[in-house]
């Protein structure tokens, strides 16, 4: 298929894992994408990898405004605009109860995982021909999430932002979420590394996500294949869902 034939997306957090997976498949179907990143040797690499003549990056932070600003307009001198948003961009620097959790750091996460995206979001509308939006939202934010619970709060933040956004967007712009559960990422190691299996039970499909396994679903959302699709989000976490405690 070549769903983004002529089309450009922007997706932030995208040098590695969920992000760069996403930027390969949109790539591959025939899509241009500038890919943000904090590290910028690491986006270097992926731009390698995407191909210079499709890929684009621009390092920064995605909390910062100057970042944005810029990002946004080397989509427009490289490639000629937006059409696609993917607000990936996310970090969870703290792990424990929310009764001990340092305030400013609540409040960098905060920052990133929820004002970001809307930021991302306003600027790209408002400067470009934008038709859709996939937030990356997390199981974490269905359920209570122990020793991530205040990332879980971000991101069920940012699902009541994508049902918000959908709604004061349409009908130009389509805005969805996905929410994983564990995807085999720097970031999520925390969560299974050293206990892989034992973590996997939980899943009827009997493994942990990888980041093509959120890939797909991403492009499906950006697509005109889901033309008739806005505020929704979307689990991707291998069955997990479906289970009860006993």
């Amino acid at each position: 298929m070549q769903r983004f034939e002529g089309s450009v997306a922007l997706i932030t957090g995208a040098s590695r894992g969920i992000g760069l997976a996403i930027a390969r498949r949109l790539v591959a179907e025939g899509g241009s994408v500038v890919i943000t990143g904090r590290d910028e040797d690491a986006l270097k690499e992926a731009v390698n990898e995407l191909g210079e003549s499709r890929a684009s990056g621009v390092a920064g932070p995605a909390d910062d405004a100057d970042h944005r600003a810029e990002a946004v307009a080397h989509a427009f001198d490289r490639f000629g605009g937006i059409d696609h948003l993917v607000n990936n961009a996310g970090i969870n620097p703290v792990w424990g109860p929310l009764g001990g959790i340092d305030f400013d750091a609540a409040r960098k996460i905060f920052e990133v995982n929820v004002i970001a995206s809307l930021a991302w979001t306003r600027e790209t509308a408002a400067a470009s021909r934008l038709r859709s939006v996939v937030n990356m939202a997390s199981v974490a934010g269905t359920a209570a999430s122990p020793n991530i619970g205040f990332y879980g709060i971000t991101k069920a933040a940012l699902i009541n932002l994508t049902i918000q956004l959908a709604d004061e967007l349409a009908p130009d712009v389509r805005v969805n979420a996905l929410a994983p559960a564990v995807v085999k990422t720097r970031l999520s190691k925390a969560l299974y590394e050293g206990r892989e299996k034992q973590v996997a039970r939980a899943y009827p499909l009997a493994r942990l996500g990888v980041p093509d396994d959120v890939a797909g679903p991403a492009a499906f959302l950006l697509s005109e294949d889901a033309a008739w699709v806005t505020g929704q989000t979307l689990l991707v976490d291998g069955g997990a869902g479906i289970r009860q405690a006993g």
